[in-house]
């Protein structure tokens, strides 16, 4: 387990968001043709779980921003340009993967 004391570090904040960061161009540049639905059946999360967190964050730091704003900072583009260009349907076999998967994974 790590060192709590080095979780309260003055630089975990900027560690902790360059991380995310990374997760976000990994995800946006790297893989973006990795499906949200994948993610969820694999991980119980996905790109608009990372989008909600964020802007429950800026909401918890009294920063306002809207559902559209914190997708478009996940997504790197406005979520319906994002849908259009790298979305497909879900198969059967991933619908069904998915129903499976809903009930090992919380919110």
């Amino acid at each position: 387990m790590a060192d709590p004391a080095a979780r309260n570090a003055p630089d975990t904040t900027a560690i902790e968001a360059a991380a995310f960061r990374r997760l976000l161009r990994h995800l946006n540049v790297e893989r973006p043709d990795v499906q949200n639905i994948d993610l969820m059946i694999l991980a119980g999360f996905c790109r608009n779980c990372l989008a909600d967190w964020y802007l429950e964050a800026a909401q918890a730091a009294g920063q306002p921003l809207g559902k559209d704003a914190a997708r478009e900072a996940v997504y790197g583009m406005p979520f319906a340009d994002w849908k259009a260009k790298f979305q497909k349907d879900a198969t059967t076999e991933q619908l069904a993967a998915f129903a499976a998967a809903r009930s090992r994974h919380a919110s």
